[in-house]
């Protein structure tokens, strides 16, 4: 997402990073040649996996998998994993051009806000019987529901927590993190006042991708996208304005600025010009590159303060397996295998990336981090957009009207009407 996100990999929407493959078993299919329509996978057998698998995976995650699935072919010797790896800026092209064609892969990582469209074009092979689903945190199983149909499963997760400076925090007189609105606000004050920090917290000021840090603080204050059914958006709502109002604050008041280099987060923290922001994961590791040990030391993490609730967003990428794929059984259990606690603590080893199942967090490669633990409780009640077709079109609407809020002084109602306009035209596609 992945869905998807922005990370260390271009991600889309969702995240992620963002965050868009299409998967069109429908192509092909009329009411002329009934029987070329694909079938649903109704279970998974029980008897070893067997024949040619081909996998499409993006990044850097194309590049790893091949080491994962060589225990998956040692475990099924009568089955060969093929992996193609696909940079994440040709993915969506790549996927669109192959289900015109009806070539698709039997399995495909795919970001957690692709899978509408996806859905929607009768693409993907619905989950059958045999997965653990409850394995999975709950806002990471929900990216892979478009309608009452769950598609795939989660493979990987990430989600945002606030990273700040331990020993300014120190400075700044904060003895612990906070737990709300009003608490984080006061700590970015005192970042300023009693830190010497420029701005007390990097928030991205509209622009590509900021939703997903928006959103957070609208579903703290019991705000949602859309209706139940998806059918309505529901923006412009009390909840939403008051959310939309709290972000905007920190730039009123001159605690986030509006005139931040981008792409410097890291250099900002290590300086202590800004010793506190939003982010996933994967900023540990780059913080701790450029600051050395003594900022390594001093980085800390928090779950988003609360109004109602502490809601991050949650990014990612899923599995899905293709309807028109040849080999659909070998293909479910393969990602059968890579939903196992066990496989899923070992791809972090070699990804980083943090599993989906909640148990494989109890793996002493997760549990013992200092940060890690963090994200987990906070990927609990994480939430991510509705698998609607039109998602990426409203994100980038929504983003547009936030940067006006940010930096134009556009109020959180008028922000919150506008959103709503753009994105009742463009529909949900339901």
């Amino acid at each position: 997402m992945i869905t998807q996100t922005t990370r260390r990999r271009l991600v889309t929407g969702g995240a992620v990073l963002t965050a868009t493959a299409l998967a069109l078993s429908g192509c092909g299919r009329s009411e002329d040649t009934p029987k070329a329509a694909p079938q649903a996978t109704t279970s998974i057998g029980s008897d070893p996996a067997t024949g040619n698998l081909t996998v499409w995976a993006m990044g850097t995650e194309g590049e790893n998998l091949p080491k994962l699935t060589k225990a998956f072919e040692q475990a099924n010797p009568g089955v060969k994993v093929t992996v193609t790896p696909i940079p994440w800026d040709a993915a969506h092209n790549k996927f669109t051009t192959a289900i015109t064609a009806q070539s698709v892969p039997d399995a495909a990582m795919v970001g957690t806000t692709w899978m509408g469209e996806f859905a929607d074009l009768d693409a993907l092979d619905p989950t059958p019987a045999g997965i653990d689903s409850a394995s999975f945190f709950p806002g990471a199983l929900d990216t892979t529901k478009v309608g009452d149909v769950q598609y795939g499963v989660p493979w990987y997760v990430e989600t945002r927590v606030v990273y700040y400076r331990k020993d300014l925090a120190a400075k700044a007189g904060i003895t612990s993190p906070p737990t709300d609105w009003d608490g984080l606000k006061a700590m970015a004050k005192a970042m300023q006042d009693k830190a010497g920090a420029k701005y007390g917290i990097n928030l991205q000021p509209g622009g590509q991708g900021s939703w997903q840090t928006v959103m957070p603080f609208a579903w703290s204050a019991g705000a949602s996208v859309t209706t139940e059914d998806d059918k309505e958006f529901t923006f412009d709502t009390p909840q939403m304005q008051e959310g939309l109002k709290y972000y905007q604050s920190f730039f009123t008041e001159k605690l986030a600025g509006t005139d931040l280099p981008p792409n410097q987060t890291e250099a900002q923290f290590v300086s202590g010009q800004v010793p506190m922001f939003i982010s996933g994961p994967w900023m540990a590791g780059s913080i701790a590159k450029l600051g050395g040990d003594k900022i390594k030391q001093n980085i800390g993490v928090f779950e988003l303060p609360k109004n109602q609730t502490s809601t991050s967003f949650v990014g990612g990428s899923n599995f899905v397996v293709f309807k028109a794929s040849k080999n659909k059984d070998s293909a479910w259990k393969l990602v059968k295998w890579l939903s196992d606690a066990k496989t899923q603590a070992e791809w972090f080893k070699l990804s980083t990336d943090l599993p989906a199942v909640q148990s494989a967090w109890q793996d002493p490669s997760i549990a013992s981090d200092p940060l890690l633990p963090v994200f987990g409780k906070q990927l609990e009640t994480a939430k991510a957009p509705p698998s609607i077709v039109s998602w990426e079109q409203v994100a980038t609407a929504f983003d547009a009207e936030i940067e006006k809020m940010a930096k134009a002084g556009q109020t959180p109602e008028q922000t919150a009407k506008a959103i709503q306009a753009k994105a009742a035209s463009i529909g949900t596609g339901s």
